[in-house]
């Protein structure tokens, strides 16, 4: 199922499958395993402009539309997740965010290094106890002379313990809720920072989640991205766009699910002949297709709203919504395609079934893409 891309689009989009054909899914199982992708992966996105994409050229991008970026974050999404993690952050959530809210050394010290993969970013809003509702989290940046002191601790930090630069959010007023918050962009080599590797994940496996412990970390009053105290419309901004290529990145898992179960049903066979031949295995392949049109209908939808300067959160919310759940659907009736064989990681089912879960989590959870989506239609917040 296709819209109509342009040229260039399709020709990025093959670009990006070819890429994941030789140098993604034949490593995604031993990633997952070891629970580390390989760290050159970093320098072979960078070097096809790949995480550049959307970003200005003159500042080391490689210029593109959001549905571009969208198609590149789908065909990694169908790969490895984890890969398609490492850019949905560090440009989706970073690079952008330093893009769009930088002053011109702010973009011209980072942009290029992010842009080739010299630079990773993370980003540092989720908190030990503050996640959805991050406008009261807890990190805090004391005023010193002309400098700031961070102090707190952020969690599930995706890049965490391979990024450059971390965009961390702190309270810097005495203003409760979100108007006290600003923006930092902290190099990760500060003294006080130390990482911590989380391990033990059900998911994304392969992909570096960290704890960061800021101890008084100093950093210029340079460092604030954006005004001081506007950091929650920094992070909100950058999450918004954000929930399209998650979104984007769950069409493509979806798209794997609906390729293994194609594949396998085909076959295996039982009582007799290919399972492909039998009505209720049909029936789930079936609903997998409709998932996957659905979902990248939605999201294709909602970049295009961002590339022609329209108002887009409503759509950002109903894309990552409906492709993150549907992801699940799609990876749990892949699975139930397999039987017993989709239970063991010598096929790839089981492991979309891991990396489709947290999709729902991350970057808004259903139940808050529900309440945004709420409040859009009624005019009512039930935050």
């Amino acid at each position: 199922m296709d819209l109509e891309l342009n040229d260039e689009q399709s020709a990025v989009r093959r670009l990006a499958a070819d890429f994941v054909r030789r140098e993604v899914t034949p490593y995604a199982t031993a990633w997952d395993r070891a629970e580390s992708v390989d760290r050159d992966i970093v320098g072979k996105l960078g070097a096809l402009g790949f995480l550049g994409l959307a970003v200005d050229p003159d500042y080391g991008g490689s210029g593109g539309d959001h549905l571009t970026y969208c198609l590149v974050t789908e065909e990694l999404g169908r790969g490895d997740s984890s890969v398609r993690g490492i850019v949905s952050v560090s440009l989706g959530l970073v690079t952008k965010t330093i893009a769009a809210w930088g002053d011109e050394e702010q973009k011209r010290t980072w942009l290029p290094r992010l842009t080739s993969g010299e630079a990773i970013g993370c980003f540092g809003l989720t908190e030990p106890g503050t996640g959805s509702d991050a406008g009261n989290l807890t990190t805090r940046a004391d005023r010193d002379g002309g400098d700031y002191l961070l102090t707190g601790t952020k969690m599930f930090i995706t890049n965490g313990t391979w990024a450059d630069i971390a965009l961390v959010f702190a309270r810097t007023g005495g203003a409760p809720g979100h108007r006290g918050v600003s923006a930092f962009l902290v190099p990760t080599d500060s003294p006080g920072l130390t990482r911590t590797p989380v391990h033990g994940k059900l998911g994304l496996r392969g992909q570096a989640t960290a704890e960061l412990v800021l101890d008084r970390v100093r950093v210029p009053a340079s460092a604030l991205l954006g005004p001081a105290g506007k950091g929650f419309s920094v992070a909100m901004s950058a999450l918004t766009r954000g929930r399209i290529s998650v979104a984007a990145g769950c069409v493509g898992i979806a798209q794997a699910a609906l390729d293994a179960a194609v594949g396998y049903a085909g076959e295996r066979e039982q009582f007799g002949r290919p399972i492909a031949g039998h009505q209720l295995v049909q029936e789930l392949i079936s609903d997998i297709s409709v998932d996957v049109a659905a979902a990248r209908l939605l999201t294709w939808r909602a970049a295009g709203l961002v590339d022609r300067g329209e108002d887009f959160a409503t759509a950002a919310s109903q894309a990552k919504l409906f492709a993150s759940e549907a992801a699940v659907r799609a990876a749990n009736n892949a699975l139930q395609v397999y039987g017993g064989y989709g239970y063991i990681d010598e096929y790839p089912v089981g492991k979309l079934v891991r990396d489709a879960r947290v999709m729902t989590l991350y970057e808004g959870t259903s139940q808050i893409q529900k309440l945004i989506i709420g409040r859009a239609l009624t005019g009512v917040s039930a935050f």
